[in-house]
């Protein structure tokens, strides 16, 4: 019995001993990470051009970052489809990308047990021209460009200074052309004319040179080739040429040649007005041939007046002869201004439902004198808060108009007897940009301030036509 004992205790003895040692096994220390500080989730400015050096904090316990770690950097080219990586510590570069936000990483390794760690940040690229605000002008007949800096200095007749030639006459719009799905953005500035003898200029926006005349934004350009009004609000531009609608050409990667381009008009008997609202589902206008409200489909498919009236206030198939003198239709309540044969102007009010192919519809809801006929001019210029407020220029004054009760009352600024060329409205409706001779004025019309003077540049040569601003 005892000889069966001892061969019982010498095998106890091994099991224990060896649960006992796998105890150490679970006391794991994982590895010390790399605190990379001020970089993860940062945007990092830079000018192209100049040296980009990033250089953030970078510690790690017990080690030497020099000798322990590795440093890869990689800046996404998405207009490229790729990618350009870097080596060392710091990131050290002159930069020369093309000006915009990107997504960039640095990816540091750990040399002793080679774990990676990522860091993802963004770059935002810019010239002298990113920030700041481009004037188009009239001076005495000859088209000019401008750039206020931040500074508020002026940089005058711009365009002429770095190409020794005058703009396009009859200047009626600075259109800012975004990058591809980027709306706000700005990537060339469209200089749109309606020069006969001359083609409107598309201007880098980061250069302000010349890229190419606006032929070339076409696969085939019409003839004549009449530009009137584009917009750019859901990164790709549309426009009204020759009272017809285009649509770029968006089925190509947005780094292709022809992505962008314009192709052939929207077919259809109409001629549509230079005011005209493009929405996520349908476009809407109208057709000066026949002075009625018209739309089309979200691919720019005519539609025409194929929609129903539900209501008899007017018949907004035919508002009968007369001239269109500004609009801004918005899914809802919408207001046109309507000047007839005889000199007339009505304000018409009505909602615009075409989102859903199958119930398009208008409903007329009423159709009244303007209270201010008497103060809009041949060349006034309008813009329209999403509070349902009007802004509107008679002379050397801006005027406010409420159609929800009727008031209608002047801005407080005093513009010195200066005709009012241009207003330019913020999004958020507290600000609005004025344009008088010589100068750019900047008026507050947030809540409580009815339109007090709180910025003056001057030194703009002629009278203002229009302008972007870039934050």
């Amino acid at each position: 019995m005892k000889a069966n004992i001892i061969p019982l205790f010498i095998l106890l003895t091994v099991v224990f001993t060896a649960c006992k040692k796998d105890l150490g096994n679970y006391h794991y220390s994982p590895p010390s990470e790399p605190l990379v500080d001020g970089l993860e989730g940062s945007i990092v400015d830079a000018i192209v051009g100049d040296s980009l050096i990033v250089r953030p904090y970078v510690y790690l316990a017990g080690a030497n970052p020099a000798t322990d770690l590795t440093f890869d950097w990689d800046i996404v080219i998405a207009e490229e489809a790729r990618a350009d990586h870097y080596t060392g510590y710091p990131l050290k570069m002159v930069y020369n990308l093309k000006p915009m936000l990107r997504t960039a990483k640095l990816t540091v390794t750990d040399n002793r047990n080679g774990i990676k760690y990522f860091y993802a940040f963004s770059i935002r690229g810019g010239t002298k021209f990113s920030v700041g605000t481009t004037v188009l002008s009239v001076d005495q007949g000859i088209t000019k460009l401008s750039f206020i800096r931040p500074d508020s200095t002026v940089n005058s007749n711009l365009y002429y200074a770095l190409h020794n030639e005058n703009l396009p006459t009859h200047p009626i719009q600075l259109f800012s052309k975004p990058l591809a799905y980027q709306a706000g953005t700005t990537e060339d500035y469209w200089v749109i004319c309606q020069d006969p003898a001359k083609a409107s200029v598309i201007i880098d926006g980061s250069t302000m040179l010349r890229k190419h005349y606006f032929g070339d934004q076409f696969f085939s350009p019409p003839s004549p080739l009449l530009t009137e009004a584009f917009e750019g609000s859901s990164g790709t531009p549309t426009g009204v040429i020759n009272g017809k609608l285009y649509l770029s050409v968006t089925s190509t990667a947005p780094f292709a040649p022809d992505f962008g381009k314009f192709s052939s008009m929207q077919t259809g008997d109409y001629y549509l007005s230079r005011f005209y609202t493009r929405t996520g589902n349908f476009f809407f206008g109208f057709n000066t041939l026949t002075n009625a409200f018209v739309s089309f489909d979200g691919g720019g498919n005519y539609m025409g007046t194929d929609y129903t009236v539900t209501g008899n206030a007017f018949d907004p198939k035919n508002l009968g002869a007369g001239e269109l003198i500004y609009m801004q239709a918005i899914p809802g309540i919408t207001y046109a201004f309507f000047k007839t044969a005889d000199g007339s102007i009505y304000e018409y009010i009505f909602s615009v439902d075409m989102a859903d192919y199958n119930q398009r519809a208008i409903k007329p809801i009423s159709k009244r004198i303007f209270k201010g006929a008497a103060l809009i001019e041949k060349d006034t210029k309008w813009a329209h808060a999403a509070v349902d407020l009007f802004y509107f220029t008679s002379a050397a004054k801006i005027y406010v108009y409420n159609p929800v009760n009727g008031d209608l009352y002047p801005l407080d600024a005093n513009f010195g007897g200066r005709k009012v060329t241009m207003i330019q409205l913020n999004k958020e409706g507290t600000k609005l940009t004025a344009g008088i001779e010589g100068s750019i004025l900047t008026l507050d019309v947030s809540v409580g301030k009815n339109g007090v003077i709180t910025n003056r540049v001057n030194g703009i040569p002629g009278s203002p036509v229009d302008i972007v601003i870039r934050k």
